[in-house]
């Protein structure tokens, strides 16, 4: 991609991101249900494949920055959840859609059920969806802060949803200056916050920019796709757990619970400085985590 200024903030953006950001991948598309899903492929033949998945309101170019560290080990997928990014939107949303897209990705990518599922927050809770209704497709799942919450728990002050018709900017700079994260926190590394909202942005038929998702999904992720502690409970896939040790969404009280409801030993690291968007607070200690997990897993598997 086109570098933009790195004078611009005061601060050098550094080689290590360029290199990981221009690394080539091919983009495909699976039909699933009537809808496309997109997904960036990394080959890397002969290598275990492992499976990306983001968040609410992301999509696969954020972990662009984060593949490619990977490459070595693994033969990486980047999907989108239908709703998100370059994915198709559908009228309704369910978890065993979104597990059924999962699923087929990874058959599209010709990935075998040796591979790993790494996921983000949403992702992860529909990747234990998908663990559940094809326990042997994939030999692990890491979640990245992503849990149910005890029952007893009060909600945090900032949840993920973001109400509200979808804002349309005049230009694509100015939305671009007006990216947030969700929920709302701080983030050291500007240049990361840049190139995701750089390629979260669509044009609006009429003029102007909008973000990346459809604006229905707040009607229909409350409560279809409600987490259920009995899909915990059943996971027979080997589990792993990467959390930000100042994670507003991922308590020691979740960890505890999840302990309680996963009838497996499971390997779990808080990366310290890091809240909910761990590997955007700290991508390099992220990748080293999740190398040493990974193998972890995979080796319990």
């Amino acid at each position: 991609m086109a570098r933009w200024d790195q004078g611009s903030s005061g601060s050098t953006i550094p080689d290590w991101f360029w290199e990981a950001v221009e690394t080539e991948a091919t983009t495909h598309t699976v039909e699933v249900e009537e809808c496309d899903v997109v997904y960036r492929h990394y080959a890397s033949p002969g290598k275990p494949g492992m499976l990306l998945i983001h968040g609410m309101y992301a999509h696969s170019r954020w972990w662009d920055f984060i593949a490619p560290h990977l490459l070595d080990e693994y033969e990486i997928a980047a999907m989108d959840l239908t709703g998100m990014g370059d994915s198709d939107y559908r009228y309704d949303y369910d978890s065993d859609t979104f597990a059924l897209e999962i699923k087929s990705v990874l058959d599209d990518v010709g990935f075998d059920e040796n591979c790993i599922v790494v996921a983000h927050s949403f992702g992860g809770y529909m990747s234990v969806r998908a663990a559940n209704l094809w326990p042997d497709r994939f030999k692990g799942l890491i979640l990245v802060d992503s849990g149910i919450r005890h029952p007893d728990d009060p909600l945090p002050e900032h949840t993920l949803m973001m109400g509200g018709k979808a804002k349309v900017y005049p230009d694509r700079e100015n939305a671009i200056n007006r990216f947030r994260l969700q929920p709302p926190q701080p983030c050291e590394n500007e240049y990361i916050m840049q190139y995701i909202a750089r390629n979260s942005l669509m044009p609006v038929e009429g003029g102007g920019w909008a973000w990346k998702f459809d604006d229905d999904l707040t009607a229909t992720v409350n409560p279809k796709l409600e987490r259920q502690p009995d899909d915990y409970q059943n996971l027979r896939t080997p589990v792993g757990l990467i959390y930000g040790e100042e994670s507003e969404l991922f308590s020691q009280r979740t960890l505890e619970y999840m302990r309680e409801l996963i009838p497996q030993d499971f390997p779990a690291y808080g990366i310290e400085g890091a809240q909910h968007h761990v590997f955007l607070d700290k991508p390099l200690e992220f990748v080293d985590v999740l190398r040493k997990i990974a193998g972890e897993v995979l080796n319990r598997g």
